[in-house]
């Protein structure tokens, strides 16, 4: 295999392993040897590669996270399409993906948004950066919605934006604890009654 490619590999592997223990135990519960000793590497092999644990981490934010984040979230409400659809089965679709993860320890962005606030402001920069990412399309697939006539004209949709990230981060909270499947019936069937309460009437009826 070509030098750069078997770089490029080990180096993947290497981030991959590293967000799933950061994911199970915490960034700050994650030492170093922890990942090495699951990919029986060696401290020089890490030290050749990242020049530190948080280097490393911001290579798994901008490498990993925002693919998965942008393929789970943004991707799919991307279009001209009814906004509610798109964004009720994406929705759908996400907490779906969770029910049936037997390792569920919740919603990776907001989880380290939690572990990091107040305490590492060069990283936050780099989960706020996502976080906005999300909010900006959703307020543009909702936007696009008002001009297309599926969402009523009084809509804020800057407010609804939020509105639709926090109580996604909620429920993903809280279906790690619970009942997943019957928790997210439940959420489901209230963003539904949401999305009612702002379709403009010819599209509600």
């Amino acid at each position: 295999m070509d030098k750069n490619l078997k770089r490029m590999a080990t180096m993947h592997r290497m981030q991959v392993t590293g967000l799933e223990l950061f994911y199970k135990n915490g960034y700050y519960n994650t030492s170093v040897d922890d990942i090495l000793k699951e990919l029986s590497l060696s401290k020089g092999a890490f030290y050749h590669h990242y020049d530190s644990k948080e280097d490393f981490f911001i290579e798994i934010i901008q490498n990993l996270l925002v693919r998965k984040v942008y393929s789970m979230l943004i991707e799919p409400i991307e279009g001209h399409e009814n906004p509610v659809e798109l964004i009720s089965t994406c929705f759908e679709e996400a907490l779906e993906t969770a029910v049936h993860n037997e390792m569920d320890f919740g919603f990776l962005l907001s989880n380290f948004i939690c572990e990091f606030n107040g305490r590492n402001p060069k990283i936050m920069k780099y989960l706020n950066d996502i976080l906005k990412i999300w909010e900006v399309n959703l307020v543009s697939t909702l936007q696009k919605g008002k001009f297309n006539g599926y969402i009523d004209r009084h809509v804020d949709c800057e407010a609804a934006a939020i509105y639709l990230i926090s109580s996604f981060i909620g429920i993903r909270t809280l279906m790690v604890e619970a009942s997943p499947s019957a928790m997210k019936y439940r959420f489901m069937s209230q963003l539904r009654q949401y999305f009612k309460s702002i379709e403009t009437r010819q599209t509600a009826v």
